[in-house]
């Protein structure tokens, strides 16, 4: 490991100005359960790594019309959350699959996302809950939809200076499910091969006695350079009941938009095929 600058700022206007002025040769440091590994196996050598754990607020979960989810919430927190499991138990379960108990510990939300791995598993369900990224940096804030936050593999729209302070996610008008599905090597402690994140909110039609699929979101996870939403999927299903026969051409058409390649962990061929199983396995479970 090189040597590098330490830095510990009490605020966040503090830390983006130090990681400016390194200009993009310094790392911010939430849980560091990625970062550390990278760096003792010469990934990534910044010259300066600048601590997050002293800036307050990063750690809040607060709900107030959207919920308020800090950079530095770790994982455990997310999965004991009374506020998520009431209100987006679909974070809490998605959670409890990554990692193991003592990585959850550490590990961020902050974190998982801004490495903007393809393969991120909390990517696909905030995705498909309209989440937005709020950044700081020296100039000021700015807010991402969080589907336009991933810009390529281990690549997302943070410049240098700019730190991840908080998600916002709204509470959605109408009655409404979401479920994250992957397929992995072993339980909760392996990288997906294939990700899907499903949301549907369901209304009436007519007389109010059809029901119909409002509004959908399909997030396909590990699939592609970044974590992908399916919208020609999506809009097979939005206006509509969700039939077995509508669900399945859903299903199909998810895996066709797929981007997937052939690595070390899954063919490219398989990990189209399981976006359409997951697809469809979601839509028909979150439609009974």
């Amino acid at each position: 490991m090189k040597p590098f600058d330490f830095f510990s700022p009490p605020t966040l206007a503090e830390a983006s100005r130090i990681l400016a002025d390194y200009d993009g040769a310094g790392r911010a440091l939430a849980g560091g359960t990625d970062l550390l590994i990278r760096m003792k196996r010469k990934q990534w050598t910044p010259r300066a790594v600048v601590s997050l754990n002293r800036i307050v607020g990063l750690n809040d979960i607060a709900l107030n019309g959207e919920l308020r989810l800090g950079a530095r919430v770790t994982l455990n927190q997310i999965i004991r959350s009374p506020l998520i499991c009431a209100h987006f138990p679909v974070l809490a379960a998605t959670a409890r699959m990554m990692a193991g108990v003592q990585v959850r510990a550490l590990a961020t939300v902050g974190g998982n996302l801004c490495n903007a791995s393809p393969s991120a598993d909390m990517a696909p369900p905030l995705m498909a809950l309209n989440a937005r990224a709020v950044i700081a940096g020296v100039d000021g804030e700015r807010i991402v939809p969080l589907d336009e936050f991933f810009i390529g593999p281990g690549k997302s729209v943070l410049q240098p200076g700019e730190i991840l302070r908080e998600l916002l996610i709204p509470c959605p008008t109408h009655s409404f499910q979401a479920s994250y599905a992957k397929l992995e090597h072993r339980q909760a402690m392996d990288i997906a091969m294939v990700g899907v994140g499903v949301y549907t909110e369901t209304g009436r039609q007519g007389n109010g006695e059809v029901p119909i699929c409002v509004d959908v979101k399909i997030v396909l996870g590990a699939v592609a350079p970044t974590p992908l939403r399916a919208k020609r999927a999506e809009e097979i299903l939005r206006g509509y009941g969700l039939s077995v026969e509508r669900i399945e051409h859903a299903a199909r058409v998810a895996a066709e938009e797929a981007k997937p390649i052939d690595d070390v962990r899954s063919s490219a061929w398989y990990r189209r095929e399981m976006v359409e199983v997951l697809t469809r396995r979601q839509l028909m479970e979150l439609g009974d």
